[in-house]
């Protein structure tokens, strides 16, 4: 007799388990298989250390069926952004239009603030790029503001959308300056929240932990943490719903 071979899976593959997507990921960073919620695709993601690891993981996946279902189910559903729509930069409200020219804001608009993009196929992704130009532009600003006074250089300021955190601070050391990356997404969400973040990823210029010092930096910055903390916890799923 034959023994028949085990289905061979590759990075970046996809696959329904009790009919909600899962998407195969292998991080060599990973020490064990894990599952975890892409709330920017509405998917899971089921990572493992290596390729030979990647059949583990969709074993484990299926024996993980009705939690995989629990946490899909409750996201929200994904927002496309579209003309007539509404979206929130920087605590204002933009009206999305169609329009000649470059995807740009216009907050003198008689009708009230808006932003226009040129009917193509990349409609919406005009318009994402441009909220993430808005973005790298409010967190730089807000970037100098709190290094300034916690008397630390300008680090340099980038813009990604990572899944799992809303900012990241490399401090600076012999070989290299300081770098601050921050999701893009904080441009939609509350203006006091977004200032928090960079208050938090400035305070990491001083103390990389989070310790005692380092929110007392935090609330010397932008005040208590508590509520701008909770307001994330409680709306991230809402923010990466949102797509072109």
């Amino acid at each position: 007799m034959f023994a028949l071979k085990a289905q061979r899976f590759s990075d970046g593959d996809r696959l329904e388990i009790g009919g909600w997507p899962v998407r195969l990921r292998v991080d060599g960073r990973a020490r064990r298989i894990s599952l975890r919620v892409d709330r920017a695709k509405s998917e899971i993601v089921a990572l493992a250390p290596n390729l030979k690891r990647l059949n583990e993981a969709v074993a484990f996946a299926q024996e993980k069926s009705g939690w995989i279902a629990k946490q899909l189910a409750a996201l929200p559903e994904r927002m496309n952004l579209a003309p007539g729509g509404i979206l929130r930069l920087n605590d204002k409200a933009y009206r999305l239009e169609v329009g000649p020219g470059r995807a740009r804001l216009d907050d003198a608009h008689g009708d009230g603030p808006r932003i226009v993009a040129p009917d193509d196929a990349n409609w919406g992704l005009k318009v994402i790029r441009l909220a993430k130009r808005e973005a790298l532009s409010v967190l730089t600003e807000r970037t100098a503001v709190h290094a300034a006074a916690l008397g630390r250089p300008m680090p340099s300021v980038a813009v990604a959308d990572p899944k799992a955190r809303w900012g990241s601070c490399r401090p600076a050391t012999s070989r290299a300056p300081a770098a601050i990356r921050y999701s893009w997404r904080l441009i939609l969400a509350p203006a006091a929240v977004a200032d928090y973040v960079a208050a938090h990823e400035c305070a990491h210029l001083i103390e990389a932990n989070h310790g005692p010092r380092f929110w007392a930096l935090c609330e010397q910055l932008a005040g208590d943490p508590a509520p701008h903390r909770a307001w994330l916890r409680a709306h991230a799923a809402e923010l990466h719903a949102i797509g072109a």
